[in-house]
């Protein structure tokens, strides 16, 4: 098996790809009896085998149940996801997965928070084609798998403050909206988990109109910052540069709501999207 699975020169999903399918020939399946067994399309299998999709990672747990294989798959998956990402994001994804504490602040609602149907509107462009579709779906099921670091055993530390035009700026579906504000409300209340609304009455700040800034801290004691807005996001692991975030971080911690008010605001934004 480690012959099989050994990823030397090959990306994340052509690995993935290849073990699926040696697992099922493994087994003595042909494609057409794993989707009668597992419940998923042929064609879909085939695609995830080939290394041509990528899966939520519900799949892959699916998957490794009905091979018994542990946690191969989901293991893999997590790999693969990366290359739903551009190169220069890879290196911030590997961190942001190891890192023991993490610091957030974003103008829009995080991806670490959004949900399926929130990332998918959020990533979906105005004139969205079948294969924009299919890439779409492959970001949002990479932006799914960020998330996994929240349900980490032993969970990073992790803050989010988020400026209050988030909260304001609606999905264009009702049942997304209310779906997305009740799921930001239930992850505030997880023990390693502190979020903070910065408020319009806060004023003007220092990073207003500079996008994202997230800092990462490591096992180790090494940190990075890194700034995101529009289209380019920039890694720097200099200490003076991340010291330098990380203070503009702490002064905009000290304009924004505690996180027990903050969920009261949430709470109340909720009930008035509601009603």
């Amino acid at each position: 098996m480690a012959e099989r699975v050994d990823g030397q020169g090959e990306s994340g999903r052509a690995v993935l790809g290849r073990t699926l399918r040696f697992l099922r020939e493994k087994e003595g399946k042909s494609l057409g009896q794993l989707a009668d067994e597992s419940g998923y399309d042929k064609s879909y299998l085939s695609r995830l085998e080939s290394g041509e999709r990528l899966s939520k990672v519900t799949v892959m747990e699916d998957l490794d149940g009905y091979y018994g294989a542990g946690d191969l798959l989901v293991s893999l998956w997590k790999m693969a996801r990366i290359d739903a990402f551009k190169d220069k994001y890879k290196e911030y994804m590997r961190l942001e997965a190891a890192a023991r504490i993490i610091r957030v602040y974003a103008p829009n609602i995080p991806g670490l928070l959004q949900t399926e149907e929130f990332a998918r509107e959020v990533l979906s462009g105005p004139q969205t084609t079948g294969q924009d579709r299919e890439v779409v779906e492959e970001q949002v099921a990479a932006r799914l798998g960020r998330q996994l670091l929240l349900r980490k055993n032993p969970a990073p530390s992790v803050r989010f403050i988020i400026d209050e035009l988030a909260f304001r700026r609606t999905s264009a579906s009702t049942e997304t909206w209310t779906n997305q504000l009740t799921h930001i409300e239930a992850v505030a209340q997880l023990p390693h988990v502190n979020i903070q609304v910065l408020p319009f009455s806060a004023g003007v700040h220092h990073l207003m109109g500079k996008g994202s800034l997230t800092l990462l801290r490591q096992t180790d004691g090494s940190s990075v910052a890194y700034t995101e807005g529009g289209s380019s996001g920039v890694l720097m692991d200099d200490p003076e540069d991340v010291l330098c975030h990380c203070l503009s971080y702490d002064r905009l911690r000290d304009l924004a709501l505690v996180p027990s008010d903050s969920l009261t605001f949430i709470r109340d934004v909720l009930e008035e999207y509601r009603s």
